[in-house]
């Protein structure tokens, strides 16, 4: 396979698991909006919580970014992913807001109902 379809590939699989961690945090989110927190609620807080420390370990960049690199020296941001690149830019700061806030709501909602 050449470094076009190599990445191309990347891209493909980023694409998909960044649409599956966006609907997790959407559903976080609707959890604490509607009050409806059950175990895919925690499961989900779990697997972000899990996304976050991968992050960490790889210095704020995703795995498959680093990946990536080696079959492009593209300097935008969604050279590896299928978004917009303002999205791709402030990708983090957009769904870890959107988090925390589900995330408040999700636990406010537990002590309320305690």
């Amino acid at each position: 396979m050449n470094q076009q379809k190599k990445l191309l590939a990347i891209k493909f699989i980023h694409t998909l698991i960044w649409a599956f961690f966006v609907f997790v945090i959407f559903y976080i989110l609707y959890s604490g909006i509607t009050n409806r927190i059950n175990t895919f609620t925690w499961i989900g807080i779990g697997l972000i919580i899990g996304e976050g420390f991968v992050l960490l370990v790889f210095k704020l960049f995703c795995p498959l970014t680093l990946l990536a690199r080696k079959y492009s020296d593209s300097q935008k941001e969604n050279f590896d992913i299928f978004l917009p690149n303002w999205l791709a830019k402030h990708n983090k700061l957009i769904f870890t807001s959107i988090f925390i806030v589900g995330l408040i709501l999700v636990v406010t909602k537990v002590i309320q109902n305690q």
